[in-house]
């Protein structure tokens, strides 16, 4: 099958590019690749339909800056090209987590199995790998922990590899929810809770650890709800934005009761650490 590359320029990247492949998903685009200055997306030739993409949402809204070129693609077996060009992820030699045609570590204190497709949160990007360092440090026994924003689960399955009681893990984005079941299932946690909706579901709702790896602009919006859903001496780790945006969420955070502990970062992305007194 011949496919066609959309190579997208964006600024600011999010929540841009959150929202142009949710958008582009509903356009029979099958795959997406971020970089550093934006996304690539592939979409079968036979579908592609120029015009459909110029009256997009998010191409047509005066907070981001997008344009994109067209190649065509010679015809490549793609599963062949994504088993290639995917790698497995180990963090601190404690965390190894892997795609099905990976070959298993048994003597890797924690080993996740990922079906990766097309959801956020398989390790790889920054803001992943720093919310799992982040996650192996904690003691978990007996704690309630919400993965928010959970992509494939794999915060969410470590949590239980760590022993916490419950855990609940929601997306809004019908494809994280359905590779979440599967991730779940396919590392034997059926007993985690997964939905696919907003922060709305977190009424009347208290947990020990809230993760939430999202953007900025939800984080700040959602502020109040994530920290009237923590239980006293909580914590909540942030991630999903960059350094420069780090005292806007330390800002909003104080609003609502939440003092900033710390944070880490790489690569400009930061996961800081906050917490209920």
């Amino acid at each position: 099958m011949l496919y066609t590359e959309l190579d997208f320029k964006i600024s600011p990247l999010q929540p841009a590019t959150e929202i142009l492949i949710a958008e582009l998903s509903e356009l029979d685009f099958e795959s997406f690749v971020e970089n550093s200055q934006g996304l690539k997306a592939y979409v079968p030739t036979d579908l592609f339909e120029e015009s459909q993409v110029a009256q997009l949402f998010v191409m047509n809204s005066p907070e981001f800056n997008i344009s994109y070129q067209v190649n065509q693609m010679a015809d490549v077996n793609w599963n062949a090209k994504w088993e290639s060009d995917y790698e497995a992820v180990i963090i601190e030699n404690r965390c190894h987590i892997r795609a099905p045609f990976h070959s298993s570590i048994p003597e890797m204190e924690y080993e996740i199995e990922i079906e990766p497709k097309m959801s956020f949160g398989t390790a790889h990007h920054e803001t992943t790998y720093q919310m799992i360092h982040l996650l192996l440090d904690e003691e978990l026994s007996g704690k309630k922990v919400l993965d928010m924003g959970c992509g494939t689960a794999v915060l969410a399955i470590l949590a239980k590899l760590k022993n916490a009681q419950d855990v609940h893990a929601i997306d809004n984005d019908e494809w994280a929810y359905n590779n979440s079941l599967e991730n779940v299932k396919k590392n034997h946690f059926e007993d985690i809770l997964v939905q696919q909706g907003d922060a709305t579901f977190l009424t009347g709702q208290k947990y020990d650890l809230i993760l939430a790896n999202i953007n900025k602009n939800i984080l700040l919006k959602d502020m109040q709800t994530y920290a009237q859903s923590l239980e006293k001496n909580g914590q909540i780790f942030f991630s999903g934005f960059y350094t420069e945006d780090l005292q806007d969420i330390k800002n909003q955070a104080e609003k609502y009761g939440l003092t900033y502990q710390r944070h880490i970062y790489k690569n400009n992305w930061v996961a800081a650490v906050f917490a209920t007194l």
